[in-house]
């Protein structure tokens, strides 16, 4: 299998996955059902949790199983430590073009975590000497 899955529920890498995904697929470490909306593709994660497929029925428990037809796991879940879309998008931007808006105010921002483009910055700006 080429895809890597982690559960959406407690981010471990879930073990022999067959797809397609069976309704009753759990996480071997929670006990979490994996063929949920929040393990989907189609999970809109910021905002109100909405399906980004305009034809899905509307599901009321995104983390509980269900049958809609659409699903497609996701690689990554839904994990926390996992980035989003935006936040990678954000990240090969700064890698490209640098991220000029945190200049200036990196003192006081030292104990804060980093975010995905402020260490794509820093590694673009160490590669290139700065």
């Amino acid at each position: 299998m080429s895809d890597q899955f982690i559960c959406w529920h407690c981010g471990k890498v879930l073990e022999e996955i067959i797809l397609p995904m069976s309704r009753r697929e759990e996480c071997e470490a929670c006990g979490a059902d994996q063929h949920v909306c929040k393990m989907c593709v189609f999970f809109n994660d910021s905002g109100r949790g909405d399906c980004k497929e305009e034809r899905a029925e509307w599901i009321s428990d995104r983390e509980r199983a269900n049958f809609c037809d659409y699903f497609k796991p996701s690689a990554k879940g839904a994990a926390s430590d996992v980035p989003d879309a935006n936040e990678q998008a954000l990240a090969e931007f700064a890698e490209l073009f640098g991220d000029t808006s945190s200049t200036g105010a990196e003192d006081k921002d030292k104990d804060r975590e980093k975010t995905p483009a402020e260490i794509a910055e820093q590694q673009l700006r160490d590669l290139l000497g700065e």
